[in-house]
């Protein structure tokens, strides 16, 4: 199965364009400078050190590959609206759309192994596969980060050859003139793309689905155990486990939402420059943002360092303002 989709026919209003690029840009920006708070954090624990956590080698993977990919979304955004012959010449189209793949899938992996990860050390069970899990995991971290990326890149791989054929040979009469324009299409092969999106997707959404739900039943089923035994209302470690289980619920449907997302937008079967197209890029650019915020949120150590930051910045704020 084939779907056909006409590339230049809608072109972007100046208002639509204007929108988009504010919609989608802010959220770019957003998730580029958390993202990028995290990396700085990280990479300064790791400088002063000599070492990483295993969760901070984690989140600095993820959050660069987030960085990149919301670089591209607005490098996307600009030569497609701006430029769109030179954004539907076939490698351009093509480089565009397998670094898409690449960068989403490493996102996916890497947030379904921040989620593997928390389960393994938060979640409170006595099997003995599980115990022996649970101390071998920070070892086999780095080694299982690499392979996913290698994984993205061979799925990245195939998307290239197997996926979309690019038109631009043909011109048309533009109405009102006697001029012609070039008429560039695409043709997504929609079952393949099914097929190679399952196969790049399927391990690390019921990765994460599964750790994210028995992470979320342990902790409810602690909370319950400790709100029982609670001698007051407001027991920080009930409310902690409380976030816990809220923070872990809110990632789950972002990832969810992101792969549909995914998919809808790269099976071209919405035009470029139609309502539900835009939709998936604010939807795929929200994610890495809202997620990262959520994290920052709930990590004890980026959250004190955040405040940090807020206290440096604080003052200057002020002292620029006394003296304008």
């Amino acid at each position: 199965m084939t779907k056909t989709c006409n590339l230049t026919e809608n072109e972007f209003s100046p208002f639509l364009l204007i929108l988009t690029c504010i919609i989608i840009g802010s959220e770019c920006i957003i998730g580029i400078i958390t993202n990028g708070f995290i990396v700085a954090i990280n990479t300064a624990e790791w400088m002063q050190t000599k070492a990483v956590s295993t969760s901070g080698k984690i989140l600095l993977f993820l959050s660069v590959s987030r960085i990149a990919l919301q670089s591209f979304i607005i490098l996307e955004i600009i030569f497609s609206s701006t430029l769109p012959y030179f954004y539907n010449e076939e490698i351009v189209y093509d480089t565009f759309k397998g670094s898409f793949v690449f960068l989403n899938y490493c996102g996916l992996w890497f947030a379904a192994w921040l989620s593997f990860f928390y389960f393994v050390k938060i979640a409170d069970f006595s099997y003995p596969l599980f115990l022996k899990l649970k101390w071998r995991i920070s070892g086999w971290m780095s080694w299982l980060l690499w392979l996913s990326v290698f994984i993205s890149l061979g799925t990245c791989v195939f998307f290239l050859k197997n996926i979309y054929t690019v038109h631009c040979n043909n011109y048309v009469p533009v109405p009102s003139s006697n001029s012609t324009k070039k008429k560039v299409s695409t043709e997504t092969n929609v079952t393949n793309l099914a097929v190679l999106f399952q196969m790049g997707i399927f391990i690390p959404l019921i990765m994460f689905i599964l750790t994210a739900t028995l992470l979320i039943v342990s902790l409810k089923r602690h909370t319950q155990h400790m709100s029982s035994n609670a001698t007051g209302y407001r027991d920080p470690s009930m409310e902690a486990h409380l976030g816990a289980i809220k923070a872990t619920s809110y990632f789950l449907i972002l990832y969810i939402f992101n792969s549909v997302a995914l998919f809808l937008y790269m099976s071209n079967i919405f035009d470029i420059s139609s309502f539900w197209s835009i939709l998936c890029k604010a939807i795929m650019a929200a994610y890495p943002a809202g997620h990262s915020i959520l994290l920052i949120r709930d990590n004890p150590g980026l959250r004190r360092a955040w405040k940090r930051l807020q206290a440096r910045v604080h003052p200057y704020r002020v002292d620029s303002m006394t003296h304008m």
